[in-house]
């Protein structure tokens, strides 16, 4: 079978909504093979008239605040309402040998058996923020599926998380009651970025649970709102109960119904766009310049010599550019006359 065909062939399956060919083309974006490369942005652009309906939803949150569950729980809850939710949860990758756990089709074992659910789990790769290379894609695979919404799933919490921020439409930091210190330990990036805040494990103590939104809904209110038109709530829940999860969707869809009003939710999307491109070139340009030839055939012995401290990274850079075929960054017009009149004396 031909690419083309095989190509039209998993565009038409994933269409009509099978779970296989969703899986295989999500395989297909995540691979580094050029042809595999290639055969995704052929189904993408073929794909893409069909993206773009689905709630997309950002959830991150403090080792420990219980997202997975919290995941499970609210899916479980959208699904019986009649919604179809994907959930792309992000694993993080081994530092020694690039593995990750994948165990999120474990945590959420009510949910992945959901026939109006679909969890991928994937490695993030080393990529900032926890978030999979290929995850953008994986998510506009899933809206042409059919999926309404789709919840990213992220590792850890820092100011890294602002590469979730830049691909959904509502980004949530779920938090762990408490109060005070706790919030010294949360860095000022995440409360800016998050568009709601979820406390959560309020079953376990509910006074402390509101106590600790009442402490953070007093730090919102010495920072400016990324938006005039929206002050991020800050809610009490139980991902293990369900309490307070009706709550929260209530808040998703007030703040689709203000920001799709006022303009902010396409314009979000637009600069969202424009920066994955860029975002997209910079990859391809990395993949380019690691596998140029001439550069990899450079590489091992200058990042031995920048290790041992015989070489200054600046300068191993420079010569690795050099050999990519870029004029040297770290050259002054003067050396590059100076080697021109070098190079006529000589001949």
């Amino acid at each position: 079978m031909s690419p083309s065909l095989d190509i039209d062939s998993l565009e038409q399956r994933l269409v009509a909504g099978d779970r296989a060919a969703l899986a295989r083309a999500i395989t297909l974006v995540e691979s580094r093979r050029a042809d595999h490369q290639a055969a995704a942005r052929a189904l993408l652009s073929r794909l893409m008239p069909l993206t773009g309906k689905a709630e997309r939803i950002g959830i991150t949150g403090v080792p420990g605040a219980g997202k997975s569950t919290t995941i499970e729980r609210f899916g479980c809850d959208l699904v019986e309402a009649g919604h179809k939710v994907a959930v792309l949860a992000v694993d993080p990758s081994s530092g020694r040998h690039g593995g990750s756990i994948l165990g999120d089709k474990t945590r959420m074992e009510q949910l992945s058996v959901q026939r109006g659910a679909y969890i991928r789990p994937s490695p993030s790769g080393g990529a900032l923020g926890g978030v999979a290379r290929k995850t953008r894609e994986a998510m506009l695979l899933c809206e042409a599926a059919g999926f309404d919404i789709v919840i990213v799933e992220t590792v850890g919490v820092g100011q890294s998380e602002t590469v979730v921020a830049d691909m959904v439409d509502i980004f949530l930091a779920v938090l762990i009651p408490g109060g005070g210190d706790e919030l010294q330990g949360i860095k000022k990036g995440l409360i800016e970025l998050a568009d709601l805040l979820v406390i959560n494990k309020a079953d376990a103590d509910p006074q402390k649970a509101e106590r600790s939104a009442r402490d953070y809904r007093n730090a919102l209110h010495i920072l400016t709102p990324a938006h005039k038109d929206w002050t991020p709530p800050v809610l009490t829940a139980s991902g293990l109960t369900g309490l307070g999860l009706d709550v929260l969707w209530q808040q998703i869809q007030r703040h689709r119904e203000v920001m799709t009003a006022n303009g902010a939710r396409a314009a979000r999307r637009a600069d969202q766009d424009a920066r994955w491109m860029w975002a997209m070139v910079r990859d391809r340009l990395e993949d380019a310049f690691k596998t140029a030839p001439a550069v990899a055939a450079l590489a091992p012995d200058l990042e031995t010599a920048v290790r041992q401290g015989e070489l200054p990274a600046s300068a191993a850079a420079d010569r690795l550019l050099v050999a990519f075929g870029l004029k040297s960054p770290f050259r002054s017009d003067r050396n590059d006359q100076s080697d021109k009149k070098g190079s006529q004396a000589k001949t």
